[in-house]
């Protein structure tokens, strides 16, 4: 053989490597049926045989959703909060659903003084609002729904009272010393005093039981009936404030969303009480600058300076019902504009101060397309991992502590007040462009507003698809001020130390670390009919097409 033709065959070896060759580790599910993705791969085979069955996406979006609450209680459950954003195929029209609960209309300020809190409890009955979970469930299956309500909890009974083999990522955050402080939460996470080993069966026969009430009774048996009555029981016992009224009293809210535009490409957010207008604000603001090379420090520069300007703005952010909030000027493009200007190329700014907008008159996250292309982008959560640590006796649940966040400031936007929503992190969004249309999200409280913005440049910037998006190494940080920023290696030592020369007191965190959100994503073609899903390899979960 002479070296001519060996130079020959080793190029066409290197091209075909090539042509095989990708940066990101799994594929997209591609399909014409429905597809559900999730952080649990039995969330999504649940959801999946329910549009088998010829269910809805929503339909699919609560089967899975009831599942997420027995394989990951940490995460999400009947004791928290939900916010979906929906598209409706035929009409191509996008609504929001607000299903956060209020602050038991007992709980002021005084009342908690009165029990001698000098601040809001973090966790504990006191940072417990009406659950919001089990409503919104029953708002979007009124509306959206096909399959008779009561076959949507059945895998969920079933994997609850059979039990399932503990999952590897949840598994490694089950232990708690707040579950331990309670002593129902031992007996329900903890049998036998011990944590589940990884692969050991689990189950929680009372979550089974609460669920099967919740199928027979719809969603008063939560708010009104046996659940509710075994809530207030626990919340008395513990000098809570929580009354039958406040249960029994709470509807969820049909919001319009709110959207940016992009690179060409709409991206919807839901409106406040929620933090997705920041999002859109740190898109608004990269707006103003031509995109570098996804990993450069150009490019993480630019997005971390973005978001901390975005986050700064979130102080104006609390219960549109009772604040006025400035979310038409918060993400304007002149405003976005003013504020790309503080960002300096050399230097990184370890003390943002929020802007003067213009003023106008722990969570799970997944999501689910059908067949038809109706997309729901749905994100449920108890708030911290394991919420307030408080687990309802007999029902094999805890409730969330999303009014931990209240503030006894009554200047503040989110300060206390009876009947009031609390500041919520969880957000769920939806982008598109021509026949192009994705619903995503990416959890883990204040990261997912820069991940969502990271996940939609991933996109619009860059090319990427999905999968490739979604898994693409990210950055994190909890809030505006100071210069630390945690990011995943593998954008390169190169990238790293540049970034660490501007200022910024960069954490190395390993390749895939679950610190920076764990994402879901599907996208329909509305010319082809063909759906795309993706799922994060940060958590345990997978996008499952219908059989």
């Amino acid at each position: 053989m002479t070296h001519k033709t060996l130079a020959i065959l080793m190029s066409i070896a290197l091209l075909n490597a090539q042509k095989t060759d990708r940066a990101h580790g799994r594929s997209m599910v591609i399909a014409t049926g429905g597809i559900v993705a999730t952080s649990q791969v039995l969330a999504s085979q649940a959801g999946a045989m329910i549009l088998a069955q010829g269910g809805s996406a929503v339909d699919a979006a609560i089967a899975a959703n009831a599942v997420l609450g027995v394989v990951e209680p940490m995460m999400c459950g009947i004791g928290g909060d939900l916010f979906v954003m929906y598209r409706d195929a035929k009409t191509g029209e996008i609504t929001g659903l607000n299903a956060s609960g209020p602050a038991p209309r007992g709980m002021t300020i005084e009342a908690l003084q009165a029990k001698g809190l000098k601040t809001m409890d973090r966790t504990g009955i006191h940072s417990a609002t009406v659950p919001g979970c089990v409503r919104g469930w029953e708002t979007m299956h009124k509306k959206y729904g096909k399959l008779p309500w009561s076959k949507l909890f059945a895998a969920a009974i079933r994997l609850a009272g059979d039990g399932f083999p503990m999952q590897e990522m949840v598994g490694r955050v089950w232990e708690s010393e707040l579950v331990r402080k309670d002593a129902e939460g031992v007996r329900v996470f903890y049998p036998n005093g011990k944590t589940p080993a990884i692969g050991e069966i689990y189950r929680n026969p009372d979550l089974a039981k609460a669920m099967r009430l919740i199928a027979e009774g719809g969603a008063d048996a939560f708010y009104k009936g046996p659940v509710a009555n075994a809530i207030l029981a626990k919340s008395k016992r513990l000098g809570g404030l929580m009354t039958a009224e406040d249960l029994a009293a709470y509807e969820t809210e049909w919001v319009k969303p709110i959207s940016t535009t992009y690179r060409g490409w709409q991206v919807h957010e839901l409106p406040p009480n929620g933090q997705g207008l920041a999002a859109l604000s740190m898109l608004n603001i990269l707006e103003n600058f031509k995109p570098a090379a996804p990993y450069s420090s150009t490019e993480f520069h630019r997005k971390i300076e973005a978001m901390k300007l975005a986050y700064a703005d979130l102080k104006f952010v609390a219960d549109t019902r009772m604040v006025k909030v400035p979310t038409a000027g918060l993400i304007s493009k002149p405003y976005a504009a003013e504020r790309a200007k503080l960002i300096k190329a050399d230097s990184a700014n370890c003390a943002v101060a929020p802007g003067n907008p213009p003023t106008s008159s722990d969570t799970t996250y997944f999501t689910v397309v059908d067949k038809e292309g109706n997309i729901a982008s749905w994100i449920q959560s108890v708030s911290g991992l394991w919420a307030s640590g408080v687990t309802v006796d007999g029902m094999g649940f805890h409730l969330h502590n999303r009014g931990g966040g209240f503030s006894f400031d009554k200047t503040a936007a989110n300060a206390l007040v009876p009947g009031k929503r609390p500041f919520h992190t969880i957000i769920p969004a939806i982008m598109q462009k021509d026949d192009l249309h994705i619903g995503f999200g990416i959890m883990s409280g204040a990261n997912q507003p820069l991940a969502h913005a990271q996940f939609a440049s991933y996109i619009a910037d860059h090319g990427m698809n999905l999968q490739a998006a979604l898994e693409a190494p990210r950055f994190t940080k909890s809030r505006a001020t100071g210069c630390d920023v945690i990011i995943e290696s593998r954008i390169g030592l190169d990238s790293l130390r540049e970034l660490s020369s501007l200022g910024h007191q960069v954490t190395i965190a390993q390749p895939y670390t679950a610190r920076m959100g764990r994402g879901n994503a599907v996208m329909h073609n509305a010319n082809t009919k063909v759906n795309t899903a993706a799922s994060d390899p940060r958590a345990d979960g997978a996008a499952i097409p219908e059989p």
